[in-house]
């Protein structure tokens, strides 16, 4: 048990650290489109969550409890990853000249 909650929060750790240099790496020009896209791919994470949430039957109140509360998250994260994607992708239309 000790060993596994060792091995999760190095995991944390050198995720944490891995994240912070490649988004340091990524120029200002792409980091919009970049975390655009990546937001509206976490729809994983959303049929994650909700399988997690109707679990509720099975396991403890307090997983349907976090289970809703990242199904509120992740659709928040998907909604705003589409509204960002369409505003800038709405940059690059013609203009109707009248």
């Amino acid at each position: 048990m000790e060993t596994e909650i060792t091995l999760l929060l190095f995991v944390l750790v050198l995720s944490i650290f891995l994240g912070f240099e490649l988004i340091s790496k990524v120029p200002s020009t792409l980091h919009t489109p970049l975390m655009s896209g990546a937001n509206a791919i976490s729809g994983i994470t959303l049929v994650g969550a909700l399988l997690a949430s109707g679990a509720g039957f099975l396991s403890q109140p307090i997983t349907v409890l976090l289970g809703t509360a990242a199904v509120i998250f992740a659709t928040i994260n998907v909604v705003g990853g589409y509204l960002v994607t369409n505003r800038m992708l709405s940059m690059f239309k013609k203009k109707d000249v009248e």
